[in-house]
């Protein structure tokens, strides 16, 4: 049965979209039969993955709003063991059509039933915010992995992220437990950068993951190649870190809140 890892933060530009698809094509490379699922509007993790959004009929919208079966939906990408379940920007409205939908919480976790034991791993990628898209992400997850960016913002918002969490705990989903913490964009010649890094393991001690991604241009380039930075060049200090980190989420222990 497969588990589902939602990545959030509803922090915008942490690195969100780009751990989404590069630990799920991590996870591909390491023979794991992995789904990436696109729930953010703008769809980023999709054309990041090479699917084009304007090239795509049905998505997750169809999933969540209208019942669609996912297996239908789902596209074969150019990296073998990575499937995707991609995003549309009709997903901007979808939030206001399940207002009076029953279970509307809980859609995403009902959609994917059918199709976990296809995948060892589902990674969704949710937009920036705590709306009820990425609380339906929450209740389908097993765990979560919450990027944060190695600046001088980097707690803000976090307190409220971990809050909300629990009430998906005591509420939806009893079984979240967090992944960890990721430190992302990290410049290692910035005094800065170490002190929050170290004041973040300070807090949060064992839920912060060993991987810390550096700050790394072929991972800014690789989205406008349609490509994780695995396959735009793999030899890269970011492919290398999110290889690393797919490599201690399948061996390490979880966290919980």
């Amino acid at each position: 049965m497969g588990k589902i890892i939602a990545i959030v933060n509803q922090k915008g530009g942490v690195g969100k979209t780009t751990t989404a698809i590069n630990l799920a094509a991590s996870l591909a490379v390491l023979e794991k039969k992995t789904l990436l699922i696109d729930v953010d509007p703008q769809a980023n993790g999709t054309s990041g993955i090479g699917v084009k959004p304007e090239d795509v009929e049905y998505s997750i919208y169809e999933c969540i709003v209208d019942a669609v079966g996912p297996k239908s939906l789902i596209k074969e990408t150019s990296i073998s063991n990575l499937d995707l379940l991609p995003s549309h920007i009709n997903l901007v409205g979808a939030e206001v059509e399940m207002v009076n939908f029953k279970n509307r919480e809980g859609r995403i976790k009902e959609s994917l039933k059918s199709i976990l034991p296809i995948y060892d791993y589902v990674i969704i990628d949710c937009a920036p915010s705590l709306g009820l898209i990425t609380i339906n992400a929450l209740t389908a997850a097993d765990s979560l992995i919450i990027p944060v960016q190695c600046e001088y913002f980097a707690l803000e918002g976090l307190g409220k992220l971990l809050n909300t969490t629990k009430i998906i705990q005591s509420r939806l989903n009893p079984n979240l437990e967090i992944e960890g913490i990721l430190m992302t964009m990290y410049d290692a010649r910035l005094r800065l950068a170490n002190q929050i890094v170290a004041e973040v393991k300070k807090h949060f001690q064992n839920m912060v993951f060993e991987t810390i991604i550096p700050r790394n241009i072929k991972l800014s380039e690789a989205p406008s190649f349609g490509m994780p930075a695995i396959t735009y060049d793999a030899e890269s200090k970011g492919a290398i870190s999110y290889l690393n980190l797919a490599e201690e989420i399948i061996s390490r222990k979880k966290t919980v809140v």
